[in-house]
């Protein structure tokens, strides 16, 4: 009787701690540890090995920032004009440098011719405005040419109309055709200095193209060249030869565009001046015929 209560007393407690061991490690499989605590080194209460244990780490040092690369010295431009002017690996290419020198030699004869022109045709439109001012508002002739300037070409026009007038023609020519041909025999001499130096501009504008085109030629001549010796057609071989082909061409644009349009703005001022001196020329012609005695 004791020896079934015993079994089934052993029985009870194999179960319950199978049971209670199987509760723990299902707890075991699911709940994370708990984080560890670090424990204060002056915490009251805490034993001498324990603060030693429970140190903290000691806190790593700041790390310091890495020197910034030195910047690298800038790079010569190996394709630009001075280049040019050098010449590739220092050989000096003649044809090339012609071509930039006559380039160069249009573009300052254009600048030179236009300013001086300009000043000129300044000149004379101020002339024309101290006509009207005061040759017309003179009491006669004389003291009309008088008051213009000794430069002035409205002056000289006015001379030689006084000077046709002063005689009584020709056998075949009336006075009044007279007085006129001499105007406009002086009209002309005014026009032909007023387009002096103009054909200049003209002329580079419409060859200044053609002259840097030749230089892009002989640029890619000699690209075609360097391929032919190295044997590859490699960018190291070309790029220089092709940029001084390219730098040609705009050579020749930034000489021709300023040429042709100041050729322009030239032309239209001789306009101007022109029909200010026929103007002239008709009074004084009308005065001369009807008043000039």
């Amino acid at each position: 009787m004791i020896s079934k209560r015993l079994a089934i007393a052993v029985a009870v407690i194999v179960l319950t701690g199978a049971t209670v061991g199987q509760a723990l490690a299902q707890q075991g499989g699911t709940t994370p540890p708990p984080a560890p605590t670090m424990a204060s080194p002056t915490a009251p209460g805490a034993a001498p090995g324990d603060q030693g244990a429970a140190a903290p780490a000691a806190m790593p040092a700041p790390a310091t920032p890495a020197p910034a690369p030195a910047a690298a010295p800038p790079k010569e431009n190996p394709y630009g004009i001075g280049q040019l002017w050098a010449g590739q690996n220092g050989k000096p290419d003649w044809v090339a440098r012609g071509v930039m020198i006559i380039l160069a030699i249009m573009s300052v004869g254009t600048w030179y011719i236009f300013f001086m022109k300009y000043f000129e045709q300044s000149r004379i439109l101020g002339q024309a405005s101290q006509v009207e001012r005061r040759f017309w508002s003179s009491n006669n002739l004389n003291e009309g040419i008088d008051k213009l300037a000794k430069n002035s070409v409205f002056r000289t026009l006015a001379e030689s109309g006084v000077r046709a007038s002063s005689g009584q023609g020709s056998g075949i020519v009336n006075l009044n055709d007279w007085i006129a041909m001499s105007l406009n025999r002086q009209l002309e001499e005014i026009n032909a200095k007023l387009q002096g130096g103009i054909a200049f501009l003209a002329s580079v504008g419409s060859t200044a193209p053609f002259v840097g085109l030749f230089g892009t030629v002989w640029g890619i001549l000699n690209a075609l060249i360097a391929i032919g010796v190295a044997g590859q057609a490699s960018i190291d071989k070309v790029a220089g030869p092709v940029g001084e082909a390219l730098i040609m061409t705009a050579l020749g644009l930034l000489v021709a565009v300023p040429g042709v349009l100041l050729y322009n703005f030239l032309v239209r001022r001789n306009k101007v001046i022109s029909e200010k001196l026929k103007a002239f020329a008709t009074d004084l012609q009308t005065y001369l015929v009807t008043k000039g005695k």
